[in-house]
């Protein structure tokens, strides 16, 4: 639980590369709910992707009642919404105060890269299998032409959202949609931090798109040794992933203020 000092404290701060937090009011202002899917499932997701996308920062205020008047909804579905978030890591709900986003945590963040790493290079392996599935190879490629085009209008923002319908995509040819589901839910802090990177001009968009066009081309030849280490060389060993965020001292120093009890350096050093 975060102190009452931590909580305003967090936000406060200012990082030359990074823009003062918007209210929950400006973000939600052009959002509206349909009565074809559930409230809180539509609330979810809302404040779900603004806290990943950074858009919500970490020890920012998530008012119950300021949602539901910018969504015009009853308190409850947002309250249940709130509750999912906190079974997902990403809000505190503190009695008597409110919810606040949680701090960016280095340890979640590693884990997420392992499980990633081993989950998907079985999906591009068995995807590879599978090379005979047509219409799933059409979608591979439309999905990084379309990349492509992000690339050039320098839209980083649906660059990201392309990258992660392609990973997804690829647990689809797989036969094993929901195991994507299932590492989403360890994939908060990592693609935290992904966006962290991006605010911060730390990318490599030519790259990523040579490395999954070069994916998708050994699963077309139904190469899963090839698929695996091709996806392994994208993704980036554990050690890579900690060396590359070591190397931005920035980053860590955003992470560690948002949370003075963070020990990102220590752990990464540990591992």
């Amino acid at each position: 639980m975060v102190s009452s000092h931590c909580k305003s404290d967090s936000t406060s701060r200012h990082t030359p590369w990074l823009d003062a937090p918007a209210t929950l009011t400006e973000l939600l202002a052009d959002q509206s709910l349909n009565f074809d899917e559930l409230l809180v499932t539509q609330i979810h997701r809302l404040l779900l992707d603004l806290i990943v996308s950074l858009k919500l920062r970490p020890g920012q205020l998530v008012s119950e009642k300021e949602v539901a008047e910018a969504l015009q909804a009853s308190k409850t579905p947002v309250r249940e919404a709130l509750i999912r978030l906190e079974d997902n890591g990403l809000v505190n709900i503190v009695p008597k105060s409110g919810s606040y986003v949680t701090p960016i945590r280095i340890s979640a963040y590693i884990e997420g890269c392992f499980t990633r790493l081993q989950l998907e290079s079985g999906a591009v392996r068995r995807a590879a299998l599978r090379n005979d599935d047509e219409a799933s190879l059409q979608r591979l490629d439309m999905i990084v032409e379309q990349q492509s085009e992000a690339l050039m209008l320098e839209d980083h923002v649906r660059f990201f959202s392309l990258d992660q319908a392609l990973h997804s995509a690829f647990f689809d040819m797989a036969g094993v949609a929901g195991v994507w589901h299932v590492l989403g839910r360890t994939q908060a802090d990592v693609n935290r931090i992904r966006h962290l990177k991006r605010i911060g001009k730390i990318r490599r968009g030519p790259q990523v798109l040579h490395e999954h066009k070069r994916i998708v081309d050994e699963i077309r030849c139904g190469d899963a040794d090839g698929a695996e280490q091709a996806l392994v060389t994208h993704i980036g060993s554990l050690e890579k992933e900690i060396e590359q965020l070591a190397a931005h001292p920035e980053l860590l120093a955003f992470i560690e203020q948002q949370d003075p009890g963070t020990t990102g350096k220590r752990t990464i050093a540990r591992h």
